[in-house]
């Protein structure tokens, strides 16, 4: 890592990390306040779809087939020119390391042959900093992360500066909603079609389990959930229109439950570590359900805490993200050199901005996976 000192302006993020391939240009003003001047997403999900899930080696092929594409439609989207940006960010990771490649290595060769700065970008750190593009949140606010790979609670202190308070043991809530959604013969990608059911269902009917509902750790486990739905659903098979839309609306009723209590949790946790939180912040593909940004609002009311939920479109994998989380590093004077690796695992809380004492250019060692694994900082117990 190297560290340039006074760096700001426009930032082209490049996302490749699961089934996405995503580019964007951000700009920031004097005042810091971000801009998406574009924000170029082609998803995969027809390819796909007969899967009935991720199959990672097409998804690392249509990055490489599309990726070029991308990148000149967000800049030409930005009626810029690659000459006008200040600095290139690519997700580094976590995420489908074939993916993940493909999108690191384009940003590499265009920082190269620009000579402009490159950005390795922890592509939940992304996540996290996003309502600081959306609706200029301060530090620190608690983050709620659910999506089809992750589910945090996290502390966010600071760019660089996170504290993971508490995570699933088995399943993230994505992953749970997709794996229910097959099991009853629901298409993919099965999220919104849960929902979607759930809205014609009777969330009563099903009397399913709330994993660790009311313990005073953050955590969260969604694997005895996801059993009981098949173990009623083999209860009653054959399954009609009506079972299929109560086990969604039941499923989803849990789902809710569950995230309200261990996000109750969260917040306890968070005044041991950060003191009273800004915000209360829900991103990832999960945040897009509506049932769940309800119940959360209303926690938050009841709490007096601010709720911030990023539109939709910004709760999925875009460049967007990617770029801001570019320009937030890149305005504290971190950027990186071109050996930054791609990693398949990359936990949130061993990501840090280094920023030295004197703000001049400094060189600091090469950090490697494993180090920065053990520098996370861990909620004492």
């Amino acid at each position: 890592m190297r560290v340039l000192a006074g760096s700001s302006g426009r930032v082209l993020g490049i996302e490749s990390t699961c089934d996405e391939t995503a580019a964007a240009v951000v700009e920031a003003d004097a005042s810091g306040r971000g801009y998406i001047l574009s924000n170029a997403i082609l998803s995969q999900i027809a390819q796909h779809a007969a899967y009935g899930g991720v199959v990672p080696e097409l998804a690392a092929r249509a990055h490489v087939e599309v990726i070029d594409h991308i990148v000149a439609r967000a800049l030409n989207e930005a009626g810029l020119k690659l000459a006008d940006i200040d600095a290139v960010a690519a997700a580094a990771g976590p995420g489908l390391i074939g993916g993940v490649i493909v999108g690191l290595t384009t940003a590499k060769a265009l920082a190269l042959v620009t000579g402009k700065p490159f950005i390795a970008i922890n592509h939940l750190e992304a996540h996290a900093l996003t309502p600081r593009l959306t609706d200029n949140v301060d530090f620190p606010y608690l983050l709620l992360l659910v999506s089809g790979g992750h589910t945090q609670l996290v502390a966010v202190r600071g760019v660089g500066d996170y504290v993971r308070l508490g995570s699933t043991i088995d399943d993230a809530i994505g992953e749970a909603f997709d794996k229910t959604a097959k099991m009853l013969g629901l298409p993919y990608p099965g999220g919104p079609e849960v929902e979607k059911q759930a809205l014609k269902g009777d969330g009563d009917r099903f009397a399913l389990p709330r994993p660790l509902k009311g313990r005073a750790a953050p955590d969260f486990s969604l694997s005895g959930l996801k059993t009981a739905v098949r173990i009623e659903g083999e209860r009653v098979s054959p399954l009609s229109a009506t079972d299929i839309a109560d086990l969604c609306a039941s499923f989803q009723a849990a789902i809710v439950d569950i995230i309200i209590d261990r996000t109750r949790a969260g917040l306890r946790a968070f005044e041991g570590v950060a003191g009273r939180p800004n915000a209360l912040v829900v991103a990832g593909g999960v945040a897009a359900n509506g049932a769940i940004r309800a119940a959360l609002h209303q926690l938050a009311t009841e709490t007096g805490i601010k709720l911030v939920t990023p539109p939709p479109a910004l709760c999925t994998d875009n460049g967007a993200m990617i770029a801001w989380a570019g320009l937030e590093r890149l305005r504290l004077g971190v950027t990186d050199d071109l050996s930054a690796p791609a990693r398949a695992r990359w936990p949130l809380d061993s990501v840090k901005a280094d920023l030295p004492a004197d703000p001049t250019f400094a060189p600091t060692d090469d950090e490697s996976p494993e180090a920065a694994r053990d520098a996370g900082k861990e909620l004492p117990a």
